[in-house]
């Protein structure tokens, strides 16, 4: 029997995918472009150290208050770097 990996999933993408969602209307360079909206998420992804787990609840059990506001913050830190990083890209780009 083959392994099933399909509950196998990054801890943070939830948390990013929520954040990058937030703060859209923020960054009118993007507004609500689906693949630049994706970029910021792969850009913010990619900064937060890979976290996997199989169940939410799992990690939520195991984590303090502490350390879901740290959690929180490091998103945030994240997603944000991320937009600016992604708008100013594609403020490059119109200008070309």
């Amino acid at each position: 029997m083959p392994p099933d990996f399909s509950t196998v999933q990054n801890h943070h993408e939830k948390a990013v995918f929520e954040a990058v969602s937030a703060l859209a209307a923020a960054y009118p360079a993007i507004g609500d472009d689906p693949g630049l909206l994706a970029d910021v998420a792969c850009v913010a992804l990619n900064r937060l150290p890979p976290r996997y787990i199989r169940h939410a609840v799992d990690l939520h059990f195991y984590l303090g208050a502490h350390e879901r506001a740290e959690h929180r913050r490091e998103v945030d830190a994240a997603v944000r770097a991320a937009y600016e990083f992604v708008q100013a890209r594609a403020l490059l780009g119109a200008r070309t």
